[in-house]
């Protein structure tokens, strides 16, 4: 399997805000998709990705004043992103090594789609659950009862 195929199941969708955005307005953005994080953009490019661990970790702690502070202030500037051709097993790797939830999964052409652990999760289970039908069918066809 590959991250291509998580996309293909789950869509491509990115919701990102702009540099310059309210923690507020990102936090608020978030909540209404359902959604755990954010893309950071400046003219389009990420330059980072705003997680509900930085709103945790970063403003919580510091009792930052959300309407007023920016969320380039407290983004996780390094980005990690997966390439669509990657096993999946690669981003659990990267995800698990790395400590996070969100693996942007880009190009040479930029972001594809944005992929989280629930992601793979869901996709494992229901390969899983088509193993084990599979089986089953096979190991009754077989030996008929």
């Amino acid at each position: 399997m590959k991250l291509k195929d998580i996309l293909k199941d789950k869509g491509t969708e990115i919701y990102s805000v702009k540099k310059g955005t309210s923690i507020a307005e990102a936090v608020k953005l978030m909540v209404d998709k359902g959604i755990g994080s954010v893309i950071v953009t400046d003219n389009n490019y990420p330059i980072g990705i705003f997680t509900e661990r930085d709103l945790l970790k970063r403003v919580c702690r510091r009792n930052l004043d959300t309407s007023k502070e920016t969320v380039e202030t407290i983004m996780t500037e390094d980005i990690v992103c997966g390439r669509a051709n990657d096993d999946i097993q690669y981003a659990i790797n990267t995800m698990t090594e790395l400590r996070i939830r969100h693996l942007p999964v880009c190009d040479e052409t930029g972001l594809l789609g944005m992929i989280s652990i629930g992601d793979i999760v869901k996709l494992q289970y229901r390969n899983l659950e088509y193993e084990n039908r599979m089986l089953k069918d096979y190991i009754s066809d077989r030996y008929p009862g």
